[in-house]
């Protein structure tokens, strides 16, 4: 038990006391040794001041915090004023529960030793190297919090004693077995019943609605026949992948002449090397590959760098920028020539240039398709932009019609059907286009079509110039457009609340024992036995589980909708009592027992809030 309820600690109490604690006490707790005094404190919690050091530095904690939690879209939080004034007021809320649990800590007499608080030092993860305690690696953890040994040993004294607190006030719930028991047997009941659906679509069918019916269904429910903002728009498209250029040949050795460096790969050293730990290593293999030990052998029996070894030190072929420095500073010019001892960050190296590829430029004839594609490319954005600048200045020139445009363009202007706000057309589904298109500054006085739009540019290098052609503003649809709708929904009505009231009598009947005769009249009959669990979630299922208990051999009855919206009598037969395996009912033991401790601890800081003399210092006061 004591288990589920440590679980229900790490749920609420870690959210709302770790962080207090934990982030409070080590962040804030000992702010009073680091930052001096203020008359402007935060906070006084039955006389013990929160300074307004402390809850600068709980809001910087905070702060970074939910800075971690949220990455860039913090940024967009931090500049609403009400949602920084909100975590600043929850910070100082945090402050006065800590200041509250520690005082009601102290007058429990609950306290922590001194072999405790070193025990959990000694303990903390963070404070160890592989697997055991680093006291350089403490020392320099509280030293980036800016605190000593004592403070942090203080503060942390502070916490274990809260803590104590918590299990004490969390540890006081638990369920006996007998409970635990029957309330498993209960949750795993099975029901079983039968159902008699009245079919409310079949009774719509029936139903008589007049002129009258329709009329005052419509005004009272007008809002529901909205008919939402419509438009038709012409648009011209260009789209710079759709312009076909060519390229001459003399296009294409400007280009080549040009752009060089893209052709040439640039030269390339092979060289092998042979690592060792030390210069005495190094100098006794020079020695060994002078006297003519093949340098292959050597790098796999000696080298310490692993994977040139298994290569005999080969290291590839390298070019400049990917050379180390201390391969170029070797002085290796001729294939074959070997180094001295090279000292490097990786320890010592002896290398050989094993060959050498000069630096060597493509042939135009093995590049002119890349070139030519190239060439072409560049030429139609060319176009591309000169034609968006052209169809610009022709959109603005006649901003009536876009006629100057489509001359411009060279071709003629798409006009859509008629789209709303959740279906604009495929071609124009691009943010900008839409925006402009919404935003209203295209539609002219009743719905006449505005101004032309200024070049819209897209991904992809296509670009829009576009008007309203038309719009239909939102507005409530007439009676006649929806009357048909009307009429199927008044029936629809008529007929829930006809079976409604023949279900209320058909249950009075079956209730008094006359409901054989009742249903037979109605053309009804209960169908097959069904087993329904506790977990369904479908009305019937619910209500079948509301039902008092049958008697022996006599059902009870009662009435409820199916997910249709068809009434539907239920008659409960049996009740048949269930088994839970023992991992679900022992989860459901832990989520009873981690809400009653929430429960339990809500009230706690509920009373001591409401006992405690609270006053908030200016530094709060104003910020509110």
């Amino acid at each position: 038990m004591m288990d589920s309820l440590r679980t229900a600690a790490n749920s609420l109490v870690l959210k709302i006391i770790f962080g207090i604690i934990i982030l409070s006490f080590i962040l804030t707790g000992v702010s009073g040794y680091l930052i001096g005094g203020s008359s402007n404190y935060a906070a006084k919690v039955n006389g013990q001041e929160i300074s307004r050091g402390q809850f600068e530095n709980a809001f910087a904690g905070e702060r970074n915090r939910m800075q971690q939690q949220l990455g860039d879209q913090f940024s967009e939080l931090a500049a609403n004023e009400g949602y920084m004034k909100t975590l600043r007021q929850q910070t100082v809320n945090r402050l006065i529960d800590e200041a509250l649990l520690d005082q009601y800590a102290k007058h429990l007499g609950l306290g922590i030793s001194d072999e405790q608080v070193k025990k959990a030092i000694l303990s903390t993860q963070a404070f160890q190297s592989n697997g055991k305690f680093d006291n350089t690696r403490y020392n320099s953890i509280i030293n980036q919090m800016g605190m000593t040994a004592d403070q942090y040993a203080q503060a942390l004294r502070n916490q274990l004693t809260t803590q104590q607190l918590i299990n004490a006030v969390v540890g006081t719930d638990f369920m006996l077995k007998g409970e635990t028991d029957e309330l498993a047997a209960l949750v795993a009941q099975q029901r079983v019943v039968r159902e008699a659906t009245i079919d409310v679509n079949a009774l719509a069918a029936k139903q008589q609605v007049s002129d009258e019916d329709v009329k005052a269904y419509y005004e009272q429910n007008k809002s529901n026949f909205t008919a939402p903002e419509q438009f038709r728009v012409s648009y011209i498209k260009l789209d710079a992948a759709a312009m076909q250029e060519t390229a001459s040949d003399a296009e294409i050795q400007s280009y080549y002449d040009q752009h060089q460096d893209q052709f040439t790969q640039a030269q390339r050293n092979r060289y092998s090397v042979i690592q060792t730990k030390t210069e005495a290593d190094a100098k006794a293999v020079v020695d060994e590959l002078s006297k003519g030990a093949d340098f292959a052998t050597v790098a796999k029996a000696k080298s310490t760098d692993i994977i040139s070894a298994k290569n005999g030190g080969d290291m590839g072929w390298l070019e400049d920028a990917t050379t180390p420095d201390e391969l170029k500073n070797a002085g290796l010019k001729e294939k074959g020539q070997l180094s001295g001892v090279i000292k490097s960050s990786v320890g010592f190296l002896v290398a050989r240039l094993d060959d050498v590829q000069p630096a060597k430029t493509k042939p135009l004839t093995e590049v002119r398709d890349d070139i030519a594609a190239k060439v072409k490319q560049e030429k139609a954005l060319d176009a591309y932009y000169a034609l968006q600048q052209k169809v610009s200045d022709a959109a603005s020139n006649d901003n009536e019609s876009l006629a100057g445009a489509e001359q411009a363009a060279g071709v003629k202007a798409v006009e859509t059907g008629w789209f709303g706000h959740d279906n604009l057309p495929e071609e124009l589904n691009f943010k900008p286009v839409s925006e402009a298109i919404f935003n209203g500054g295209l539609v002219g006085e009743n719905g006449t079509p505005g101004s032309n739009s200024d070049i819209i540019t897209v991904e992809g290098d296509r670009a829009f110039v576009l008007r309203v052609a038309e719009h239909k503003p939102e507005s409530i649809k007439p009676l006649d457009a929806v009357k048909d709708q009307i009429v199927a929904l008044v029936k629809h009505t008529k007929a829930e609340q006809q079976a409604k009231v023949d279900a209320e009598k058909l249950l009075a009947e079956l209730k008094a024992g006359k409901g054989d005769a009742a249903l037979k009249a109605a053309g009804l009959s209960f169908g097959e036995a069904k087993t329904l669990s506790r977990t369904g979630q479908d009305p019937v299922s619910q209500a079948a589980f509301s039902l008092a208990l049958p008697a022996k051999d006599k059902p009870s009855y009662g009435t409820t909708s199916d997910m249709q919206g068809n009434v539907i009598l239920l008659a409960l037969d049996e009740v048949k009592a269930g088994t839970m395996p023992e991992e679900q009912k022992k989860a459901m033991v832990q989520g009873i027992t981690q809400n009653n401790a929430q429960i339990a601890f809500e009230a706690l800081m509920s009373n001591l809030r409401k006992e405690a003399k609270i006053k908030l210092g200016d530094i709060i006061t104003q910020q509110q």
